[in-house]
């Protein structure tokens, strides 16, 4: 009877302890200090995981705010300015932002992977619009060591359901990592194909190549691939992202080479593909309207990320004025509504969360826009939840931003 009890509390309760009857005091209290020891290590565990989160995403928001000013400047620069050389600087520029940017980016996402705290957003894509984003991305990479790229790909479109900016990073971080390892003035191809379900992307190059045990390892995290009398670059947490992500879809991610000094080649195969039937027409984007002035309220506590967002949009042909806090945003709103308000969320005596709150509930029509150095899911939620129609993560890509002011 009594180990059949005692079987019952180990399938119930887990982690337990057993005192043989009579029950002995030291024996007792050994075994409650056992388990208050056991739970506070728990407890530890689990504060110092909040607190490198809490500490984390704090760092990235610090690090991205001075970059939005950097990168708003050398576009004012490059418009009052439009002579080649300040063209080429202020492209430099703009390149080693995203660069920085991306690398802040990278490291939330392996802190978020590691505690399970990534989640996909799968949406309606294309395998077209994935590879010309990847493209993108990866394209300053490739033309600063003049490497020769080519591209093969489908002529008819093929729909995916996918988490989009996530493949986008995976390949995009394929393509970076074919552009670093490559000497100067090589090759890289690029193959998209589709195989029923599956899309399949593949990236070969004629580079450094992989020592057979460094296959072996290439996606662990931190893990770098030596070249012998040369010292290893990179953070070693790209190619780790693209496997995790790829699994999260269900996919691949695998690297061959035939050795060093000869090339390598990583296929990135993910079953995301739908039917073309399935694709559906996307409405057609409202054609903006030059002719109408927009006004336009600019909100952030970082005066010269305020100044300089204030004079690009100037510059635009905006019309537009500033608010140094949330308090004086929503003063500004009601003396005077814009159309539109672009609003920052950590603020001095009102936070851009309670700003937006107040101005929903007084006035209507009114889009808000959070520009802001918090970019976690949390952050784009809380932002829907405060009334904010869009959420941009700072240093906007200013494009972007100009496509969205111009869209009614």
């Amino acid at each position: 009877s009594d180990s059949i009890d005692a079987q019952r509390a180990v399938e119930t309760l887990g982690n337990v302890s057993l005192l043989e009857r009579p029950v002995r005091t030291i024996g007792l209290i050994s075994a409650v200090h056992s388990a208050l020891r056991a739970r506070e290590r728990q407890y530890q565990v689990r504060l110092a995981d909040q607190r490198k989160d809490e500490f984390l995403a704090t760092l990235a928001h610090e690090l991205r705010n001075p970059l939005a000013p950097i990168r708003t400047s050398m576009s004012i620069i490059s418009r009052l300015q439009p002579l080649p050389e300040i063209a080429r600087l202020s492209a430099i520029v703009d390149r080693q932002v995203m660069h920085l940017t991306r690398l802040v980016d990278d490291l939330l996402d392996v802190a978020r992977i590691t505690t399970g705290k990534v989640v996909l957003q799968s949406q309606r894509t294309t395998l077209r619009s994935v590879l010309t984003h990847a493209l993108e991305i990866a394209s300053s990479a490739i033309q600063d060591r003049r490497h020769r790229l080519t591209v093969i790909q489908p002529e008819e479109e093929h729909p995916m359901d996918a988490d989009h900016a996530r493949v986008v990073q995976s390949l995009a971080n394929l393509l970076g990592n074919a552009a670093k390892f490559t000497p100067p003035g090589g090759e890289i191809v690029v193959t998209a194909t589709v195989d029923g379900p599956l899309a399949q992307f593949r990236v070969r190059d004629n580079g450094k190549g992989l020592a057979p045990k460094s296959l072996e390892t290439i996606f662990e995290l931190f893990a770098q691939a030596p070249t012998p009398g040369e010292p290893a670059s990179g953070l070693g947490i790209g190619l780790n992202l693209a496997r995790q992500f790829a699994q999260m879809h269900g996919g691949t991610i695998e690297a061959s080479s035939e050795g060093l000094g000869r090339g390598s080649t990583f296929v990135l195969s993910l079953p995301v593909v739908v039917p073309a039937d399935a694709m559906g027409g996307a409405p057609a984007p409202a054609p903006s309207d030059r002719t109408e002035r927009r006004r336009v309220l600019v909100v952030d506590d970082n005066i010269d990320a305020a100044d300089t967002l204030q004079a690009f949009l100037d510059i635009e042909g905006f019309s537009t004025a500033v608010a140094y806090d949330g308090q004086a945003a929503v003063e500004a709103v009601s003396a005077d509504p814009p159309d539109v308000v672009l609003m920052d969320i950590g603020m001095p005596r009102m936070d851009g969360y309670e700003a937006a709150r107040r101005i929903r509930a007084a006035t209507r029509g009114i889009r808000l826009i959070a520009l802001t150095g918090w970019g976690q899911e949390l952050d784009r939620q809380k932002a829907e939840l405060a009334g904010f129609d869009r959420h941009f993560v700072k240093p906007v890509d200013l494009q972007k931003l100009l496509d969205c002011l111009e869209t009614p």
